[in-house]
């Protein structure tokens, strides 16, 4: 899942040059699909699982207390992300666990403070996630992340990320819920998953967007039966190492990945490949 479809060509069938592109930069907002993107998404995600716990339980401030503080540094992480002319490991990264947490707490404010069943919460973000990747493709006509080089793709693009989080947590625990298999069988479920779409990709032909996306949601839930597995009470089925030891365990490996990859620069997206 490391290819994706190209962008649609600069030169119209007629050939005309298409009409270009508002704003658009010469380079791409965000990384190359790599060993280190899978590994450290699913980092950040552990981290939104087990950072949205410690915050709610251990810091005091309640579900909604969490909720507007996340999204309040959502917020100015993006605006620094939106402002930067290419893409920025350090920055990025950041906006990835923050709408990881933000992602799981729309979930959980459904299900714990309005009462919305899981049935419902999943079904409503997965038509928003539809209508997000319907909108973005009429408008750009791709959905490439080798091509989120303008305002409004990198818009759609933190929009989709946004709520593939919010599905991914809602289908996750209906799955958890509904199968009662327990942290680490949850966990191999959704690896399975993933690498189903993985088979479909290399050996089937599944359209590489597609796939991509798939793997997305699905890394979601995985990273958080691994979050919860290691920092859930042993009575409950995890390793009781708790959500702080958890969280800091995970965001020092997130640290010195992105570190290295901001000095080593080996996820920045070929420019001549992504035109």
């Amino acid at each position: 899942m490391t290819h994706e479809t190209s962008e649609t060509s600069a030169m119209s069938k007629a050939g005309r040059p298409a009409a270009p592109t508002r704003h658009r930069l010469s380079w791409n907002k965000v990384p190359e699909v790599t060993v280190y993107f899978w590994i450290i998404k699913v980092l950040c995600t552990t981290v939104g699982e087990t950072a949205a716990d410690l915050l709610n339980e251990k810091a005091g401030l309640g579900l909604t207390g969490v909720s507007v503080l996340m999204s309040a540094l959502l917020a100015v992480v993006l605006v620094v992300q939106f402002r930067t002319s290419a893409y920025r490991a350090g920055v990025y990264w950041l906006a990835v666990a923050l709408i990881s947490v933000v992602g799981t707490l729309i979930s959980d404010n459904l299900t714990d403070n309005m009462g919305v069943p899981l049935e419902a919460s999943t079904a409503v973000f997965a038509i928003i996630l539809a209508v997000v990747f319907a909108v973005w493709y009429r408008r750009e006509r791709t959905l490439s992340i080798h091509s989120v080089d303008t305002t409004s793709r990198e818009s759609f693009y933190w929009l989709a990320v946004l709520f593939t989080f919010a599905l991914g947590t809602a289908a996750g625990d209906l799955v958890s819920e509904r199968m009662s298999l327990g942290y680490w069988l949850a966990a191999v479920l959704f690896a399975l998953g993933i690498a189903a779409v993985g088979v479909a990709h290399f050996a089937l032909g599944l359209d590489a967007v597609w796939s991509f996306w798939i793997a997305y949601i699905l890394t979601r839930p995985l990273g958080a039966s691994i979050g919860d597995y290691l920092s859930q009470p042993t009575g409950d089925g995890g390793l009781g190492l708790g959500t702080v030891v958890t969280s800091a365990l995970f965001l020092a490996v997130i640290l010195g990945l992105v570190v290295y990859l901001g000095v080593t620069r080996k996820d920045v997206t070929d420019p001549e490949r992504a035109a």
